[in-house]
C-alpha cells in the first residue's frame, strides 16, 4: 500500500506524499492512511479507490488460495484453444492469464496483451507467481509465458497505481515490449487502455 501512496504521489500532485511531515505528522503510515491519502488522487476518485482495495482483496485470494487458483486457472485456460491467436488481459486479470499461458504449453498464442496489470510488483505478486521462476545469474526471472513467435506488449498509464511497475523487462525478459500510455482521469480503465493506438496495434499484429 505504501508503494502505491508513493506511486499516486509521484505522478499527482493532489496526493500528499507519504514522507510529508509537515501534513502527516502523528499520522502513522498505515493502510488508513494510505487510503486517506489515496482517495485525493484522479485515479482513486469516485469508487475507484473501493474498487482496488476490493481488487487487493480477490489478488490476495487468488494467490493464496489454492482451490481457487486452480478453478480460476482453469476456466481460462479453458479458453485458450489451438486457434487462440490474441490473449488480451487487464488489471489482476494478466495475473492470471500470464499463469494460464504458462500452463499451456505449445499454445499458438502469437500476442499477449497485458494492459493495467500489476504483474511486475514485488513480493504481492511478482514472487508468488507460477510456475517458479529460473535464475540467470544472480537474478531470478519469471518463465516466458509462449514460444519465440509470442509477441508480450505491456501498457501502463502513468498514474495508473495498480500497474505500479511500468517496465517488465527486468523480471520477465527484455523481450517485452512495455510503453506507457495516457488514460487522462480514468487511468486504470479498461475502455481507455482498449482504444489506445498503441493496444489496437498490437492486438492487429497478433492477428495477421
Amino acid at each position: 500500500m505504501l508503494a502505491w501512496w508513493q506511486s499516486a504521489a509521484d505522478s499527482d500532485p493532489a496526493v500528499v506524499p507519504p514522507d510529508a511531515q509537515d501534513t502527516l505528522v502523528s499520522t502513522p503510515r498505515s493502510v488508513q492512511a494510505a487510503l486517506r491519502a489515496l482517495s485525493g488522487s484522479r485515479f482513486f476518485a469516485d469508487v475507484a479507490l473501493r474498487a482496488m482495495v476490493f481488487d487487493v482483496k480477490q489478488v490476495s485470494r487468488y494467490l493464496t488460495d489454492p482451490g481457487l487458483r486452480a478453478q480460476a486457472l482453469a476456466r481460462v485456460t479453458a479458453q485458450i484453444g489451438e486457434d487462440t491467436r490474441v490473449v488480451v488481459a487487464h488489471s489482476l486479470g494478466s495475473v492470471i492469464a500470464y499463469e494460464a499461458l504458462c500452463a499451456r504449453p505449445g499454445h499458438q498464442a502469437r500476442a499477449l496483451v497485458t494492459i493495467g496489470s500489476p504483474l511486475g510488483i514485488s513480493n504481492l505478486i511478482l514472487h508468488r507467481l507460477q510456475p517458479s521462476p529460473v535464475t540467470l545469474g544472480d537474478r531470478p526471472r519469471r518463465v516466458w509465458p509462449g514460444g519465440e513467435r509470442l509477441v508480450w506488449t505491456n501498457l501502463a498509464d502513468a498514474g495508473d497505481v495498480v500497474a505500479l511497475v511500468k517496465d517488465l523487462r527486468p523480471a520477465f525478459g527484455e523481450q517485452v515490449r512495455c510503453a506507457v500510455v495516457h488514460n487522462g482521469a480514468t487511468a486504470h480503465d479498461a475502455s481507455a487502455y482498449l482504444t489506445d493506438k498503441l493496444c489496437g496495434q498490437a492486438i492487429m499484429d497478433g492477428l495477421v
